[in-house]
């Protein structure tokens, strides 16, 4: 089901699409786990339905295997395996193809996405193609840092602004989706990302950020053990337990700049004579935290730099 939040850039496709002024690129600029992805692939059926003055009308041959994506005029680029990169090879092949004649005489769609997941070599290979677009062709990036893409590529694509969706509408399409389950507090942990929300165990998920942050008050108050923090972590969850890391920074910092004092219990029990961290110090453990959580496709060693961290959050004697 399309969430409602998206309807005003459905709306907007389809009359582009019934005026013919459909783009032949678009750049979905999508808040994460917002609905980039699904907004790609209507516009595949969109320009793939063999029923154009209705469409999509998601009955026809083209709408349905444009939704599940085994249409042989539609074309994806992902990333392989456990990369998060997106390499020449792949953007080459998606070319090469989309220059070639549709298999049913009517449009070809390309998708990439994560579009900003393109290397700088993979993104110079779409240039061409962006540049000189073959006839009734259309391609689709989907981004949620379109900074990240050179400017000759934005610049040639039609944006389209798919913003965090309000808190009631994504609660209330996860239960129409999923069944009910405390939603709210699921996107209180994944940061308002329904589409991510809808892939995983509610409960689990719950859990596990509350055990984290746990962990995370046992350290700041120097009851924790960084080194059996950071191997449990490395075995189990890793991406979600560093996302409940940056936002338990973050609430610290929010706390401690607007006197607000969300976690009075950690500052209160820091050790007498023990120097606890400071904003300056957080901020900082926050850009690190940050970059190690996109660091996937780099070859490190994950619990050494874990470790490391989390060995920050202990109070520390004053000297």
């Amino acid at each position: 089901m399309i969430p409602p939040w998206l309807e005003p850039q459905l709306q907007q496709l389809r009359a582009a699409f019934t005026a013919g002024r459909m783009p032949h690129a678009l750049l979905v600029h999508e808040s994460p786990g917002a609905g980039g992805e699904l907004l790609a692939y209507w516009a595949a059926q969109l320009v793939l339905c063999t029923q154009p003055q209705n469409a999509p009308c998601g009955q026809c041959a083209g709408c349905r295997h444009a939704r599940e994506r085994h249409h042989p005029d539609l074309l994806t680029v992902a990333p392989l395996g456990d990369s998060a990169q997106i390499r020449i090879e792949q953007v080459r092949e998606l070319t090469a193809d989309l220059a070639l004649t549709a298999h049913q005489g009517g449009y070809k769609v390309g998708v990439i996405s994560p579009a900003d997941g393109m290397n700088r070599f993979a993104a110079n290979a779409l240039l061409k193609t962006l540049e000189e677009p073959s006839s009734a062709t259309l391609l689709v990036l989907v981004a949620s840092v379109p900074s990240r893409l050179p400017v000759t590529i934005a610049s040639r694509c039609q944006r389209l602004r798919v913003p965090t969706p309000q808190r009631s509408a994504a609660v209330a399409w996860l239960a129409a989706e999923r069944g009910p389950a405390d939603w709210a507090a699921v996107l209180e942990v994944l940061g308002d990302a329904p589409l991510i929300a809808a892939t995983v165990e509610p409960a689990a998920v719950i859990a596990t950020a509350a055990e984290t942050r746990r962990e995370l008050d046992e350290l700041a108050l120097g009851r924790g053990d960084a080194g059996s923090s950071a191997e449990q972590w490395t075995r189990s969850e890793l991406p979600l337990r560093l996302g409940c890391f940056e936002k338990w920074l973050t609430d610290r910092i929010r706390a401690e700049l607007t006197g607000t004092a969300a976690l009075p219990e950690v500052r209160a029990s820091t050790h007498p004579g023990a120097v606890a961290l400071t904003i300056k110090g957080a901020f900082e453990l926050l850009d690190a935290v940050r970059e190690l959580r996109s660091s996937f496709d780099v070859p490190i060693n994950r619990g050494v730099a874990l470790e490391a961290l989390l060995r920050t959050l202990a109070p520390r004697r004053a000297a």
